[in-house]
């Protein structure tokens, strides 16, 4: 969530993010008066349990003055009493107000919760405004091939005998698939030389669970506008990830880090799923857009002024692995509409892929500044001893997609491909053949 202290000393650069991300600026004002109502009915019900236990101290002294009267005789006791009832029935009467003025501040609390959570995160100055092709290309890197009739992915993979679509179809239906053989070392050498890599830069690597609980899927921004991408276990109200980011974010769920000797990095190796809602038609040929797949994972714990710095890190070690299989890609600064609820600035690395005549997306790395912690309850301790909220941060090392790249873009006239060097370990040779 974001900082609702933002929403109420500047609501203005809320609404402009919202209409960067072409979402609708109006639920600022529909927050704001959410707060303002939550805020009142605190008022009141504060103001209420103080008036109660106003009256129930006056209720005992009361009666104790009437019982010592009482035991002396004493002439005024019948009056003593007669206001001591007052004072008990004024007292009761409150706790029903109280109870009242609970059940509205509960409500208020709910519709603020619900306003607050409608709102993505406030995008960073700097970054483009508009949807999917509206980003903004930074910069190229690496030499595109000269191919002069270039073969695509899955053309190469059959023909290598180390992907097998059919029968993943056969198995489990569409965009599922096979690696088999050399591909299935091409697989895991790519996530363990990416792995190896993290590990070298001081991240600490992890195997998280694939089945998350609703509260850290929803705490990371993806069960908002992505909801349907997301595979859910009804029985077990449990969800399948989509990345290791959603695990690795709930890691430190209601924890208080020691961030004083700088970002806390973790790597995930995970399997991945997504049920690629509304994508029906695109990508449908080989592995490109498909249900399952595996990825090493980058996430960050940092301070918020940190965070912008950790980004460009995170950028620097995803261009590493690029130039690790030696292939050709660009950086684009990601538009708002295209950004995930939780990201404030998103950077992708696209590979170029030479049976497209196209560049299309490896890896993306995004900071989502305090918006995943302030929804997990994820804090550090300041100079001065403080709580303050974390910064989160994101970025992919590998993935099977990468494949798709690694493929085209290293193949020879005869179907054969060269193996990158770095990968030449993992596979056991330097050129696949058919």
């Amino acid at each position: 969530m974001i900082d609702l202290k933002l929403v109420r000393e500047d609501p203005d650069a809320v609404r402009t993010s919202q209409r960067t991300r072409g979402e609708d600026p109006s639920l600022v004002d529909a927050l704001l008066t959410a707060d303002a109502a939550r805020r009142a009915a605190v008022l009141a019900a504060d103001t209420l349990r103080a008036e109660q236990k106003t009256v129930s101290g006056q209720v005992g002294r009361l009666m104790g003055a009437w019982q010592k009267a009482q035991k002396s005789d004493a002439p005024d006791a019948a009056e003593l009493k007669a206001t001591a009832d007052t004072a008990r029935a004024q007292a009761g009467e409150l706790s029903e107000r109280v109870k009242a003025a609970e059940l509205v501040q509960a409500a208020a609390d709910s519709a603020l919760d619900t306003a607050h959570r409608a709102i993505s995160n406030v995008v960073q100055p700097g970054a483009p405004a508009g949807g999917e092709d509206d980003y903004v290309v930074l910069s190229h890197h690496g030499q595109i091939p000269e191919i002069p009739t270039p073969r695509d992915h899955l053309e190469l993979a059959e023909g290598l005998r180390l992907l097998d679509v059919e029968r993943g179809v056969k198995v489990s239906g569409a965009r599922f698939y096979f690696l088999t053989g050399v591909g299935a070392l091409l697989q895991l050498g790519l996530l363990q030389l990416a792995a190896q890599k993290a590990v070298a830069n001081g991240f600490t690597l992890t195997i998280p669970p694939v089945l998350v609980r609703p509260e850290i899927m929803a705490g990371t921004g993806f069960l908002g506008a992505h909801a349907a991408e997301v595979y859910k276990l009804a029985d077990d109200d449990l969800y399948l990830v989509g990345t290791s980011e959603v695990p690795m974010a709930g890691f430190h769920a209601d924890e208080i880090l020691d961030l004083s000797a700088g970002p806390k990095r973790y790597a995930g190796w995970s399997t991945c799923f997504r049920r690629e809602a509304g994508s029906y038609g695109k990508d449908t040929r080989g592995i490109m857009r498909v249900h399952q797949f595996d990825k090493v994972e980058m996430f960050s714990w940092c301070r918020p002024e940190d965070a912008d710095a950790e980004h460009q890190r995170l950028l620097g070690w995803e261009q590493e692995m690029l130039a690790a299989v030696d292939v050709p890609y660009r950086i684009i600064d990601t538009a708002g509409g295209d950004l995930g609820s939780s990201a404030a600035r998103k950077y992708d690395c696209e590979a170029w892929v030479p049976s497209q005549e196209a560049y299309r997306e490896l890896t993306s790395t995004s900071n989502c500044t305090t918006f995943q912690a302030r929804r997990l309850n994820v804090r550090y301790r300041d100079e001065a001893g403080r709580t303050q909220v974390a910064a989160t941060l994101n970025g992919t090392l590998a993935t099977t997609r990468w494949i798709v790249a690694i493929l085209e873009n290293h193949q020879e006239p005869d179907g054969s491909v060269r193996v990158p060097v770095a990968l030449q370990p993992f596979v056991g040779t330097d050129v696949l053949r058919p």
